[in-house]
């Protein structure tokens, strides 16, 4: 499975870091696609209205960042959750094909916006990967369930009763003559 995840990841992250890059890069183009969008969540959440200039060329230095990390294996699953939500905005303003008119070009766009909605699965399932490893929660909630009461106590038991066990057998040496 090790071999699986050191390909696949790469595979997920290549178009995102690339896309990521070339917002960088040319970050005008998609700040012009992404401003209907910016204005719509910026009514209903002031916090996120700014400049889509600069929001663009943020969600790409995150994106590139992030597909660098999943790419490389580091922090894998919170890269690859950084991802997951910095592509859905962007897919949805992005590629808008129920606004389109022209038949050809709607096609298009619909293609685009369901490789990006599987990009979007592939992501969700590789933040949950714990590389067969069951995850933290489930370790913290398997062994509050499974405490075993005896073993808890026999053991610190067991221990004493050896010591002292050790203690008596030295004290008595001395007077049977054995050790």
């Amino acid at each position: 499975m090790t071999v699986l995840r050191r390909l696949a990841r790469p595979m997920l992250a290549a178009p995102l870091v690339t896309g990521g890059l070339r917002t960088l890069r040319r970050p005008e183009a998609a700040a012009e696609a992404a401003g209907p969008v910016v204005r719509a969540v910026g009514k209903r959440i002031p916090v996120l209205a700014g400049d889509p200039l600069q929001l663009v060329r943020v969600t790409g230095a995150i994106q590139a960042t992030a597909g660098l990390l999943l790419a490389t294996g580091r922090a894998p699953r919170l890269a690859a959750l950084t991802l997951a939500a910095t592509l859905v905005p962007t897919s949805l303003a992005t590629h808008t094909f129920w606004k389109v008119e022209d038949p050809e070009e709607r096609a298009r766009q619909r293609t685009h916006f369901l490789t990006d909605l599987s990009a979007l699965g592939g992501l969700l399932i590789a933040s949950a990967d714990t590389h067969g490893k069951p995850s933290l929660a489930y370790r913290s909630r398997h062994a509050l369930d499974h405490r075993h009461p005896v073993r808890a106590v026999r053991r610190p038991v067991e221990a004493a009763a050896a010591r002292t066990a050790h203690h008596a057998k030295a004290v008595t040496a001395p007077l049977t003559g054995s050790r």
